[in-house]
């Protein structure tokens, strides 16, 4: 009996010892995501992008009720009988150099509790540079509570097609921000959406989850969480897939953490990654330097829609002697920068 009790307390003194362990490692991770935060929040562009993020959650407050009316798709935008003289040099220049380019759809999604009022500034911002077909897709709000990722992916695709039947195009390219760039890539991944979307840009997207997941004990943040049965599916094997990715992440984010999640690799995809240094996560949709990105990418995916995305300058913050070039990820991730 004496023997069975002291192996029982050596037992727990074992599992109470692993668990102090862990729980310092836990500990002195997060205490270093905070400082990298921080420090990244002090430099003079942290302190812009707190204050861009701060007044951005303002405008968002007042936006939100105007986002919750869903968007009607317009079949002809701007194209209307093929009309440029009252389209602004810019537009004009794109819708002649590139009719394809000017009229594919571009489907906008949104994050976790939110509406297409998060793209109020962006889809205006790529009207006005040309492209005729922006539609912001509303999911339920409740998709906080109850929802399922692969559920919205699958109501994705229904929304994908309607518009394809709508405007007469057989591709779309689709920008999905926090929540909405992991179901558009599970669509595009899982459900063959990669037929339809020609390139997906994603911003702050949790594609490796995020520990502030665990803070919500719903069905959904559940599938946030690093290593969850979902996670672990998108990173499982799968076929090839022709959709580009465009991965746009901020060293500055609060929502996606650790920050490095946000980033994508896999043998299967082709994957194009851009750091911005200080922009935090809601601001990530009216950052001038993600909206540069997506329109590079979305105009030279229709210039050349077989090969792989180049490298492109990143419009960091940094001085231009500073800059990274962007991470180029083809079957073989890559780790290299220029």
């Amino acid at each position: 009996m004496g023997d069975a009790a002291r192996r029982l307390v050596r037992t727990w003194a074992d599992r109470v010892g692993s668990g102090v362990d862990a729980g310092l490692g836990v500990a002195e991770e997060a205490v270093g995501l905070a400082g990298g935060l921080l420090r990244a929040a002090a430099s003079p562009g942290g302190v812009r992008g707190v204050a861009v993020e701060a007044a951005w959650l303002a405008a968002r407050t007042v936006l939100y009720p105007w986002g919750v009316v869903e968007e009607r798709v317009k079949p002809d935008g701007h194209l209307r009988a093929y009309r440029t003289d009252h389209l602004s040099p810019r537009q004009r220049g794109l819708v002649v150099s590139s009719m394809e380019t000017a009229g594919t759809p571009i489907v906008l999604v949104h994050g976790i509790g939110d509406n297409r009022s998060a793209f109020a500034v962006l889809s205006g911002a790529l009207r006005r540079r040309g492209f005729g077909l922006v539609h912001a897709v509303n999911y339920s709000v409740l998709t906080a509570v109850a929802g399922d990722v692969r559920r919205s992916a699958a109501l994705l695709g229904e929304h994908v097609e309607r518009i394809c039947a709508e405007t007469g195009s057989d591709h779309v390219h689709v920008v999905g921000h926090s929540l909405g760039g992991l179901i558009a890539r599970y669509y595009v991944q899982r459900l063959g959406g990669d037929a339809r979307v020609r390139t997906l840009v994603t911003l702050g997207t949790p594609h490796q989850g995020t520990l502030t997941a665990y803070l919500a004990p719903t069905s959904l943040t559940r599938q946030l969480r690093p290593g969850s049965d979902l996670l672990s599916e998108l990173a499982g094997p799968s076929r090839p897939c022709r959709t580009r990715f465009v991965v746009v992440w901020s060293e500055m984010d609060q929502v996606v953490v650790p920050q490095r999640n946000a980033r994508l690799e896999h043998p299967a995809l082709v994957v194009e990654e851009h750091r911005i240094r200080d922009s935090g996560h809601l601001s990530l949709p009216i950052d001038s330097r993600a909206l540069r990105l997506i329109v590079t990418a979305i105009t030279r995916s229709d210039d050349n829609p077989v090969h792989p995305i180049v490298p492109v300058p990143e419009g960091f913050s940094a001085p231009d002697h500073d800059r990274e070039s962007p991470v180029i990820r083809e079957g073989v991730p890559l780790t290299a920068k220029r």
